[in-house]
């Protein structure tokens, strides 16, 4: 099994982060951003959308993120992370959808508007809407995780995992940021799992102020 991207990309992280919570044996290959090869004939041959995550399994590629975290947990994940009735998954299903449809474009607005866009260039009214955004997001979370430990029940899920990937650089970018009481202590519960410090709590500073990657 290989894995292709930065580290420095969340999506790659949260497929990182799954794979070790999976306890799968995996060669990682750093492609995209500072390492280049994104549009190298062979990459391509991979993925023809240029992009990481790309996940190789035997004969198999895949590549989107949510769509390798889907393939990983239906082929390895037993019914701990999959289970065989298809209204528990939708528990954790529609977190996924709904965090790479709505809180994640969101999250990038603040991440590319402040984060990576130099401070003499940066409008801080667009970033502020964004930010707006986030904590709706967050209020929603807020809302679930008054309910449960866990985003679609009592343990972890790729809802977690999908949603968790975004929380820790969204609160490490600079901006002043304070996470909901629930939304605190789930993120509490995330930041002991080995796969999160490992990968999610990881230094991104080098995408700092960068435009070109």
């Amino acid at each position: 099994m290989k894995i292709y991207g930065r580290t420095t990309s969340f999506n790659v992280q949260k497929v990182l982060w799954f794979l070790d919570e999976l306890a799968l044996d995996y060669e990682h290959i750093e492609v995209g951003g500072r390492f280049g090869g994104l549009d190298s004939t062979e990459f391509v041959v991979l993925n023809p959308m240029q992009k990481v995550p790309v996940l190789i399994d035997g004969g198999n590629i895949i590549w989107e993120s949510h769509t390798i975290l889907r393939y990983l947990a239906a082929s390895y994940g037993a019914d701990d992370w999959y289970s065989l009735s298809p209204f528990e998954r939708s528990l954790y299903e529609r977190w996924l959808d709904w965090s790479q449809v709505t809180f994640q474009p969101a999250f990038m607005g603040t991440f590319w508007g402040y984060y990576r866009t130099p401070a003499s260039k940066r409008c801080m009214d667009k970033v502020n809407q964004d930010l707006l955004a986030c904590n709706n997001c967050l209020a929603l979370v807020e809302q679930q995780l008054r309910q449960s430990t866990y985003l679609a029940g009592p343990k972890i899920t790729l809802a977690d995992i999908c949603v968790g990937a975004i929380i820790y650089r969204l609160i490490s970018q600079g901006l002043t940021f304070t996470l909901p009481p629930h939304v605190e202590k789930w993120h509490m519960h995330l930041k002991t799992r080995a796969g999160y410090k490992k990968w999610v709590m990881s230094d991104f500073s080098e995408l700092k102020g960068r435009e070109d990657y």
